[in-house]
């Protein structure tokens, strides 16, 4: 295969790995600036361009796009659909689970685990809201946080209305959710591909502080998961049409539930924990794709033929 990785740092743990990996296995694969892309957007000759060339010959594209450049990203990676380049994650896929809102929403349609959640434009029903998601203590989440940038707990009624008021003073867009206590800031990331689980790690957080992020000094372990998480895991990641994904869950009382789905999760962490070499399994079912892609491509017949 010839791939294309989207991805602005090449030297980040998880895009060596996977270049490795793609490379291991025989393929060509080239990494390009998401930023740096250009394209021709028309009906006959759509082009895509990058440093002044045309990129084409491509069979699939590995998107490694970050939250601060969705939007173009998803532009150039709908780009290389429309050519007919075969995504690892597809656009709408990356889309609607980078929507956090809209990714809880359908969540909870399907009957997933989730913590209560609340969402409100006005600050007038704050008191009401704080109670509808079981009161203080309660975990305040910008919409458009990654990594645990703008996760906040509140411990208290009036620190949780002050900060509220605060997010709502300066037009931020807040979830507040029950804090799950029992889960002792501790979570699960199970990497799904295709429709299994292939690698879980648990990951806690440094002493003080309620979040499990890696970024945030969080430790990473390997971890055993239920049939049930495993499953809830599959479940959440083809409900945003995912076919790699990064799925956080909290260990509650009442079941696995789901705090957030990672269209690029990385890769450090968890093959570091578990040994398993996640990149090749994600290089390997690409393989997979692209060859299923093929044969249902109707062949050319024989020049001089008909």
């Amino acid at each position: 295969m010839n791939i294309v990785l989207l991805a602005r740092n090449p030297n980040l743990y998880s895009h060596r790995r996977l270049v490795q990996a793609a490379e291991q296995r025989g393929h060509q694969i080239q990494v390009i600036n998401t930023l740096l892309v250009y394209m021709n957007i028309t009906s006959n000759r759509p082009e895509i361009r990058y440093k002044g060339e045309v990129l084409r010959g491509f069979d699939a594209v590995i998107p490694r796009i970050g939250a601060s450049i969705t939007f173009y990203g998803l532009a150039v990676l709908n780009q290389f659909e429309m050519i007919g380049v075969y995504p690892l994650n597809n656009a709408e896929s990356i889309a609607r689970s980078r929507d956090k809102l809209r990714c809880l929403q359908l969540l909870a349609g399907s009957g997933i685990g989730l913590p209560v959640t609340g969402f409100a434009h006005s600050t007038q029903f704050t008191d009401d809201l704080i109670d509808m998601v079981g009161g203080a203590p309660v975990v305040i989440k910008l919409l458009e946080g990654t990594q645990g940038i703008g996760v906040v707990l509140a411990e208290t009624p009036r620190s949780a209305k002050s900060m509220i008021e605060a997010f709502r003073g300066i037009h931020a867009n807040i979830l507040v959710q029950e804090y799950i206590r029992e889960a002792g800031a501790r979570d699960i990331r199970c990497l799904v591909i295709g429709d299994r689980v292939v690698a879980a790690m648990q990951r806690q957080g440094r002493s003080g502080d309620f979040r499990s992020n890696l970024h945030r000094g969080g430790s990473a372990t390997t971890v055993r998961i239920t049939p049930e998480e495993r499953a809830v895991a599959v479940r959440s990641a083809k409900l945003m049409g995912l076919s790699v994904a990064g799925v956080d869950l909290l260990r509650t009382n009442h079941g696995p539930a789901v705090l957030e789905i990672n269209s690029s999760p990385g890769l450090e962490g968890v093959e570091m924990a578990t040994g398993i070499d996640v990149a090749g399994k994600m290089i390997e079912f690409l393989e997979k794709k692209v060859k299923e892609r093929r044969r249902r491509q109707p062949s050319s017949p024989p020049e001089g033929s008909g």
